[in-house]
């Protein structure tokens, strides 16, 4: 055996059999602190306790981007089921619903961020509006053309 492998494999015996101090492990050494002084005075400053005034407007915000949210989602939903009534191409041979459908996911997507409540009731009262709008227009046009067609076979 080369005289080095055997050195350190008998320094590694050696290290293994060293009893570990259990105070070392659960000590905090100065390179696994803070990185900045913000996290210093976060974790060594005390901090004003939220009144009951705030946990009760945090809770309010939070129901009520909860209720947002789920808003959207059930609006998005249904423009997804409505599309499916757009089965038509357009000039480009394109689907009506994919492009609806692409359309709709740019504006969610737009809007994302959007924390402005006021804004945001306004885009989820206007999609519902826009969505209702064309499928009573879809419905319309259908029934026009239902009795367009009854009016053709009554003539003949």
């Amino acid at each position: 055996m080369h005289p080095a492998v055997g050195t350190c494999r008998n320094l590694a015996i050696s290290l293994h059999h060293i009893p570990i101090n259990p105070f070392l492990l659960h000590r905090r050494f100065i390179h696994l602190g803070p990185d900045t002084i913000d996290e210093l005075l976060d974790r060594h400053v005390v901090k004003n306790e939220k009144t009951r005034d705030d946990e009760e407007a945090d809770l309010l915000t939070r129901q009520r981007l909860t209720s947002t949210r789920r808003e959207a989602l059930s609006l998005y939903r249904d423009i997804l089921r409505a599309t499916r009534f757009f089965v038509w191409p357009d000039s480009r041979g394109v689907l009506w619903r994919d492009v609806l459908r692409e359309n709709a996911r740019k504006e969610f997507e737009a809007a994302r961020f959007e924390r402005d409540p006021e804004v945001v009731t306004r885009l989820l009262i206007g999609g519902r509006d826009a969505v209702q709008s064309a499928l009573d227009k879809l419905a319309q046009k259908q029934r026009e053309q239902i009795d367009k067609q009854k009016g053709d076979r009554n003539r003949q």
